[in-house]
């Protein structure tokens, strides 16, 4: 019988593509960690293989656990997986005529999203994707609205019926009506949706129908565009795939409703009607748990990395808060989402290793083993090295204890490997050319990580780095070794990190909508009375939708607190700042002054006070709503500091360990084993089932009560 205090209260689940996460918090605040390899045919059953894993830990059984679970928070990559490899719904899109192609072109700006800087200045590299909606797919209807809301064209209902025909017959599975400056008078658009309602029904076809302005009320319309076609095509299979997941942890006596992290650093039902804005949600997790971390160190300046198989993410916190991009760009298409600033590179301890055959020299990914692993894994089926060959080779894992020896790693094959595909066209051992791999994938991360920092403006030494990622801990030493960080932090649990920051995360709604607002510095009280009428009411307007998300999942409006924002700059600027709002309505010039001198102050702080420009005038280009309701969190440990010397049962021998052009002993560590207080010299190497932390000679670690590893180089 399981006393009160070991109920287990929250899971977090990242499903990666390498690897899925779970991670789960007791009432009394401790945590475990399991870890399992993804499996994209059903990624319910890898989430069950991981939480036995966890579970484990505690001798605790999922069919015990899965009951007394009060939250569950979902991450995944599984619809962004979806749009790479274009196996969503066929969709159908209604648009004004004459602007069939808008959703082809997009904005030009798509041909060259994500290349390098050699390629995006020449128009001989740059290539369009194939659309998620052809043209064969797309019908144009008479409609024009002009850039104030004022129809100037009304909608020919005839044409609407006519193309909600044609898409049937060309076998659409999902229609999408997106018209010009819908954003800022939605009749026709609305009116266009009831149509085409009316007509399948009359056809007896049961598809669902999609308008931009009931999802995204946003100017940009190829953004708003993209980003409906987006829930049409990706989110619907992809809540297939959450029921699935759902469905599994209702047949092992789950009670609590799976949410899923957001785009926007919040969480939402699997039955939320926006399901596009968790197309990228398992590296956000890490920004949740990294901010949540901050708030226990104290530290507001923090450095979010996180490497895992395929990929190395980058953001920033800073005073505390963390940045949102409101018009963001995923899979090579530009959308109307609210996103936590991230920046990728496409290199992990997944990615293939190749020499490219003219110059010679070392290219990293961006394709990825994945769940493979590398050569080292003899059932992988693969034949070209990976980063991950490499840390065998040099004595970084275990190939014995690889996700805790549930798959045998084979050191040989990964040498000959190596040796064929590196060592020898590089006339070098296969040693220095695995551990030259290792330094060039540590260079890469270090200035890309040093590049975030620099070119917005900061100081490294103004910030403490968290590394997480499955990954994380095995290079954490390299790519931040010069860099000049105040602090370097690896969590414990550091494999499973994104799956914690989900569970630290709000169960959050929000919704945007763009808004035109325009006021000298020394407006009329009438004027600024006016203008904070416009935005009550587009406050207004959100609320009902973020109060019917809530209503979905069973809560009442009076459960709901709503928290109003604002996107606001200087007239003129270009790009505005998101402002939580300092009044919970808006109606008087006094509203009107506070909301300017909130702004004033975030920009202040963003850029410097003396850039600040209130003779310009201000200007409001959106407004938010943010509904949350309470749930349950995680709570973090205190250890009880058990001095510098770890205890014996924590040593586990030593390993040979490569770098510098020579092997030496390195210590071994079990990092479960380790307690509070305690500290470690390199070379070591602390290992756990999920993760392996490198701590090599010149570095040194300790413990922290919160299980926090502090890596430090010795001076």
């Amino acid at each position: 019988m399981q006393s009160e205090q070991s109920n287990v209260q929250v899971m977090g689940i990242d499903a990666g593509g390498t690897m899925t996460d779970t991670f789960f918090v007791r009432a009394d605040g401790r945590f475990v960690v399991g870890k399992a390899q993804s499996n994209p045919e059903d990624e319910s059953l890898a989430i069950y293989h991981s939480s036995v894993d966890a579970l484990a830990h505690w001798q605790r059984e999922v069919d015990d656990v899965f009951p007394e679970l009060v939250t569950c928070v979902y991450s995944g990559t599984a619809m962004l997986n979806r749009i790479l490899m274009r196996k969503g719904l066929a969709v159908g899109l209604i648009c004004n005529k004459g602007f069939e192609q808008i959703h082809s072109m997009g904005r030009a700006l798509q041909s060259y999203l994500g290349y390098a800087l050699e390629d995006r200045i020449h128009l001989n590299t740059h290539r369009y994707d194939e659309p998620l909606v052809p043209v064969a797919r797309t019908r144009g209807v008479t409609e024009r609205t002009d850039v104030q809301g004022r129809v100037v064209i009304p909608l020919r209902e005839e044409d609407v019926r006519q193309a909600v025909r044609e898409l049937v017959e060309a076998g659409s599975q999902a229609i999408v009506i997106c018209l010009l400056q819908s954003h800022k008078n939605a009749a026709s658009e609305l009116r266009a949706r009831d149509l085409a309602r009316e007509e399948l029904a009359r056809l007896q076809v049961d598809i669902p129908v999609f308008a931009s302005v009931d999802y995204y009320p946003s100017r940009k319309e190829s953004h708003r565009m993209n980003t409906t076609i987006l829930e049409a095509y990706g989110a619907e299979p992809s809540r297939q795939t959450l029921k699935k997941v759902s469905d599994r942890f209702k047949k092992h006596g789950a009670r609590f409703d799976l949410r899923v992290m957001a785009t926007h650093g919040g969480t939402i039902s699997w039955k939320a009607k926006e399901l596009a804005r968790t197309i990228v949600s398992g590296p956000i997790g890490g920004v949740i748990g990294s901010k949540l971390l901050g708030e226990y160190l104290g530290d507001e300046n923090i450095a979010c990395s996180d490497i895992g198989g395929t990929s190395f993410d980058v953001a920033l916190i800073t005073k505390g808060s963390f940045a949102i991009r409101s018009d963001p760009d995923m899979a090579r298409l530009v959308l109307s989402l609210p996103l936590v600033a991230m920046d990728s590179v496409g290199a992990g301890a997944g990615s293939f290793v190749r020499l490219d055959p003219y110059s010679k020299s070392i290219k990293l990914g961006p394709d990825s083993a994945g769940y493979r692993v590398g050569t080292c894994w003899p059932e992988s089926g693969l034949d070209t090295v990976s980063v991950s060959d490499c840390h065998v080779v040099l004595g970084y894992l275990n190939p014995d204890n690889f996700l805790g020896g549930a798959i045998k790693l084979d050191v040989q094959r990964a040498r000959e490997h190596i040796k064929a595909q590196i060592a020898d066209p590089l006339g070098l051992s296969v040693e220095d050319a695995a551990a030259g791999v290792i330094e060039l994938l540590d260079l890469t991360l270090s200035e890309y990580l040093r590049a975030n920092i620099s070119a917005k403006g900061y100081n490294p030494a103004e910030f403490t780095c968290f590394s997480y990622g499955g990954a994380g801990p095995v290079h954490t030493y390299g790519y931040t070794e010069g860099v000049g960080f105040k602090d370097v932090v690896v969590p414990a649990w550091a494999a499973g990190f994104s799956a914690f920051g989900c569970a630290c995360a709000d169960f959050e709604y929000r919704y945007d909508k763009s808004v035109d607002l325009g006021l000298a510095q020394f407006a009329s009280d009438e004027l600024k009375a006016a203008a904070c009428a416009t935005l009550q009411q587009a406050w207004q307007e959100l609320a009902v939708k973020v109060i019917d998300e809530f209503v979905i999942n069973g809560f009442q409006p009076q459960d709901v607190l709503l928290i109003p924002g604002y996107k606001m700059q200087y007239m003129g600027q270009l790009n505005d700042l998101e402002i939580v709002s300092p009044v919970s309505s808006a109606a008087t010039a006094q509203d009107w002054d506070r909301i300017v001198a909130s702004f004033e102050t975030t920009y202040g702080r963003v850029y410097a006070s003396s850039a600040r420009s209130p003779e310009l005038g201000f200007s409001i280009t959106g407004a938010i709503l943010r509904g949350m309701v309470v749930t349950q969190k995680p709570v973090l440990p205190e250890d009880p500091d058990a001095g510098p010397t770890p205890p014996p049962q924590a040593y586990l021998g030593t390993r040979p360990f490569y770098r510098h052009k020579q092997w030496r002993e390195a210590a071994l560590w079990k990092m479960e084993a380790l307690k509070a207080g305690n500290h470690i010299t390199g070379p070591a190497i602390i290992e756990s089932d999920a993760t392996t932390f490198v701590v090599p000679d010149g570095f040194e670690t300790t413990i922290d009560k919160h299980r926090l590893f502090h890596l430090k180089q010795v001076k």
